[in-house]
């Protein structure tokens, strides 16, 4: 039988760097993917993934489990994210979303995506990229940004309302 994320940490807390490589390998792809969406560029991405994980392992010692495992892992890089923006070390020179275009609207529309994807404020664009590109729920996204669940649901819908206006030439 698989072990849990929780089981996994508490045998990494132990020294069994084996099971803190399987917490990884389980989580790295979302946490790829959600770094992708936070900011512009793979190279950033790749950092904030690598300094989340570092950080993780550094205090594992400090995950209390009031949230699981997933959502800990999602926060510590929404921090990183947030130290890299504030930094200014973004390089803006690759995509944010790796979505092909729409069916018939051609490479145009994936690039407008990413531009209205980087107009939005990053409280707002981070709501987009966990919900629509993540598929977190309400509840998991409280959890992650560390606001009431009436603030994740104000903020999603002004950023889908902010993503519509800005793509309103490819709405019908």
């Amino acid at each position: 039988m698989r072990p849990t994320d929780l089981e996994l940490l508490h045998r990494a807390r132990k020294g069994h760097d084996d099971a803190f490589h399987e917490l990884v390998d389980r989580h790295a792809d979302l946490l790829y993917g959600l770094a992708c969406g936070l900011v512009s560029g793979r190279s950033d991405a790749e950092d904030i993934v690598q300094e989340t994980l570092l950080g993780a392992y550094r205090g594992m010692d400090g995950f209390k489990g009031r949230s699981s495992v997933k959502t800990w892992l999602v926060g510590i890089l929404r921090r990183q994210a947030a130290r890299h923006y504030r930094r200014g070390r973004l390089r803006r020179t690759a995509s944010i979303v790796e979505e092909p275009a729409a069916e018939g609207r051609g490479p145009e529309a994936g690039v407008d995506v990413r531009d209205a994807l980087a107009q939005l404020t990053p409280e707002r664009r981070e709501v987009i990229v966990l919900r629509e590109f993540q598929g977190m729920s309400y509840a998991e996204m409280a959890d992650v940004l560390c606001v009431p669940l009436g603030t994740v649901e104000s903020r999603l819908y002004r950023a889908r309302r902010d993503l519509r206006e800005l793509l309103s030439a490819y709405l019908p």
